[in-house]
Formats: structure tokens, C-alpha cells, sequence
């Protein structure tokens, strides 16, 4: 049985999108500051360019529904750079003078600009992800999935716990996987469909990725 099979799941929601990323700072407040230069679980980028990563994910994905009219066959051109071979090609970096702290303000900042995109924005607005063309939405569910996997990756390399709801990881699971088995444990499914978990019954994934066209 498929999760597209269940249609008792509400909409995702830019308050869920606030939701994972509160949790996902919160937790990661707990990290002691000689951690960051870790490596962030099976990644191989360090825990300080995950969490740029993943700031830098939530601010294009906001990015992508502002113009009046988004872009459906591309990005909005901003220029993205690594700061090191090897390195997660941004366009947002954090001032590594500010901190740990300041690491953190900067990702609470970029998952409150896609809030709030996803807040104004009409549901009927579509614009271009690699993924397939998505609905704001669309876009918030994203943006809880890029957290939610992202925070895992950075727990394991912090050394802390990780555990998210699993009615926030069942509904993105319901709109970008739509075809996950079920029922499995939304969260352990989650990290399956991401290529980061094994699921009893299915073998690993190599390769994945998420269907963010709305539905209908």
C-alpha cells in the first residue's frame, strides 16, 4: 500500500514548515561549539556546511515564489559558490566570526523567509524546482524534508537525538513520496525515501528523489 493511498492526511503548512525548523535549531543549540568542524553523518561536508546547506535550500526555495512571475524552467539566477573545493556551492554563507549562534540565526532567518513565501503566496503560483514544478505547497513541504533529513545528518556527526513528529514527516511523506510503502514508521520512511535508512522489507536506496508537481 502507497501513502497516496491514505487521503486522511491534511495539507502541509507554512506553520509545519515553522514548526521543523524551530525544532531543528533547538536541537542543534544543544551541539558543543568544537563539534561543527565534524563531519555531518554520512555527508562530506562538515556540520558548519550542512547547516549553510540547508539554510541556503530554504532561502532559494523562497527565492523561487517571490518574483511576480517565478521562473518555471529554472532558478532565479543568483550565483552560488563553494568556499572550498568539495564544498556545498551557496549563495548564503554564515560569518564564521559570529559563532555557532550566529551559524543557527542565520538558518532560523532563511526558514522564516520561506515561511513566510508560503504564507502570501497563492496556492495556485508554480514555479521551477529540479524535482518537477511546484505549488507553495509544494515548496514548504521541501523545505520540512530538506530539515528534517539535513538535521538528522547533522545529529549524528553533533552526537545528539533526533526524532521528528511523525504527523509532520507522514504528511510530507504523503506529498512528495506519494508512492512510500505504508504502513511503515513515518520517520524511518522518510529516511528511506532519502536515501538514508534502511526500511524492513525494502532494499536501501542509491538513488532518490521527490515528486513536488501539486496535486490534484
Amino acid at each position: 500500500m502507497s501513502r497516496s493511498a491514505d487521503s486522511s492526511h491534511s495539507p502541509v503548512t507554512a506553520d509545519d514548515l515553522d514548526h521543523a525548523v524551530q525544532l531543528a535549531v533547538s536541537v542543534l543549540r544543544e551541539a558543543p561549539s568544537a563539534a561543527w568542524e565534524g563531519k555531518a553523518g554520512s555527508l562530506e561536508w562538515d556540520c558548519w556546511e550542512t547547516v549553510e546547506h540547508l539554510s541556503d535550500d530554504l532561502f532559494a526555495y523562497a527565492a523561487q515564489l517571490g518574483p511576480r512571475t517565478p521562473p518555471l524552467a529554472g532558478e532565479v539566477p543568483f550565483v552560488w559558490k563553494s568556499r572550498r573545493p568539495g564544498g556545498p556551492a551557496n549563495a548564503i554563507h554564515a560569518n564564521r566570526e559570529a559563532g555557532p549562534a550566529g551559524l543557527l540565526q542565520v538558518l532560523e532567518a532563511s526558514g522564516a523567509l520561506l515561511v513566510a513565501m508560503v504564507r502570501t503566496t497563492p496556492p495556485r503560483t508554480r514555479a521551477h524546482h529540479v524535482f518537477g514544478v511546484s505549488d507553495p505547497e509544494g515548496f514548504a513541504a521541501m523545505g520540512i524534508v530538506e530539515t528534517l533529513v539535513h538535521t538528522h545528518d547533522l545529529t549524528q556527526g553533533l552526537g545528539l537525538a533526533w526524532n521528528p513528529p511523525a504527523d509532520l514527516c507522514s504528511r510530507v511523506l504523503v506529498r512528495l513520496f506519494p508512492d512510500a510503502p505504508s504502513p511503515t514508521d513515518p520517520w524511518l520512511t522518510l529516511l528511506w525515501a532519502t536515501g538514508r535508512a534502511e526500511l524492513p522489507g525494502h532494499p536501501r536506496l542509491t538513488t532518490w528523489r521527490w515528486d513536488g508537481t501539486p496535486r490534484p
